[in-house]
């Protein structure tokens, strides 16, 4: 982690690397850890949000909501492991993997600046655009507007690629208006951790809904990097 060992024994499964949750959230720092022998359940707060691990279940809670891992939670010598990649993900740090005969490095994330227009935004368009999508398709839709902003080719501020109209309208709810509709909670959420870093979909640059749109320039024009829900995202 950021060049130090990481404290504790660390394992690959079935092609996961698995680290234990604790000290993987120690050395993120600011995380507060505990554990539920009852329940079976790791706890974890920070002052962004809230994180329950339940052991053996391929999904976490943020802020009490659903967020799908890549592979089952496990206890193995008394401690709560997780899968590394989509853990660092969701905390926003970056996995560097070279092959398994290396030492796995995990980047801590350096969250960017934002506004509060910033997040205004796009709480909106995520919720306007994926309103019943799990936590982590909402976060791969806030990552394509975030990508975009990075990107040359896209305005540079979340409200202008939103309202971006250079090559026609480039979402559905500026055209039906509801961007302007109150988003969910699960929207904010989802836009806070895009912000602070969280990427699910790396860099994708577009998205679409196969049951609504044919998609066909994308499909002839980008890269398909995979579905979450009913979105498919393309770089």
């Amino acid at each position: 982690m950021d060049g130090e060992p990481l404290p504790g024994e660390s394992f690959a499964e079935d092609g996961v690397t698995y680290v234990p949750l604790a000290p993987l959230l120690e050395a993120l720092g600011g995380w507060e850890t505990a554990w539920d022998a009852h329940q079976r359940t790791a706890w974890a707060e920070t002052e962004l949000f809230s994180l329950t691990v339940p052991v053996q279940r391929s999904h976490v809670l943020a802020d009490g909501y659903l967020y799908d891992i890549s592979a089952d939670t496990l206890v193995h010598s008394g401690s709560t492991y997780v899968p590394l990649r989509s853990l660092a993900d969701l905390l926003g740090a970056r996995v560097e993997f070279v092959d398994w005969s290396s030492p796995v490095a995990v980047h801590s994330g350096q969250a960017p600046a934002y506004t509060e227009d910033d997040l205004y935004w796009l709480s909106r368009i995520i919720s306007a655009e994926s309103k019943g999508e799990s936590l982590l398709g909402q976060v791969a839709v806030g990552n394509v507007i975030l990508n975009r902003v990075a990107s040359d080719v896209f305005p540079d501020t979340i409200r202008d690629v939103i309202f971006d109209r250079k090559n026609a309208v480039q979402f559905e709810p500026v055209t039906n208006r509801t961007i302007y509709d109150e988003p969910t909670a699960q929207s904010v959420l989802a836009a806070r951790l895009a912000l602070n870093g969280t990427n699910v979909v790396g860099g994708c640059l577009y998205f679409f809904n196969p049951s609504l749109s044919k998609g066909l320039w994308i499909r002839q024009n980008r890269a398909y990097f995979g579905s979450i829900g009913c979105h498919a995202f393309y770089t």
